[in-house]
């Protein structure tokens, strides 16, 4: 009698995994990946880079406290609404104060 085993098997034996599994299971659980870029010359600090990657579901991403592409206007319309609503209200701001400093220029309908 043969007991089965504790481990599970690698990927590519047995075709249990496919590439939708393993992508399922990355988003499932993240992935990050960080890594430092330096350039010196003669002991003198002339660049750093820092990258950090992190791959995962929105939900996951959502967990962590990941969440600046929906404020980011590029990416979000209620983000980019909000946007053009603010700079619309600097403009009228902006306009009131114009037509305060110099009121003989605003024609008599608006005043």
């Amino acid at each position: 009698m043969t007991t089965p085993s504790r481990l599970p098997e690698p990927y590519g034996q047995g075709g249990g995994s496919n590439l939708a599994d393993i992508l399922e299971r990355v988003l499932d659980k993240g992935v990050v990946i960080a890594g430092d870029i330096r350039i010196n010359l003669l002991d003198i600090e002339l660049l750093t880079v820092k990258l950090r990657l992190i791959v995962c579901s929105v939900d996951k991403a959502k967990e962590m406290g990941i969440d600046w592409w929906e404020s980011d206007p590029a990416l979000s319309s209620s983000a980019r609404r909000d946007q053009l609503a603010r700079e619309n209200s600097e403009l009228r701001e902006r306009l009131a104060r114009l037509e305060e400093l110099e009121p003989s220029r605003v024609p008599k309908e608006e005043r």
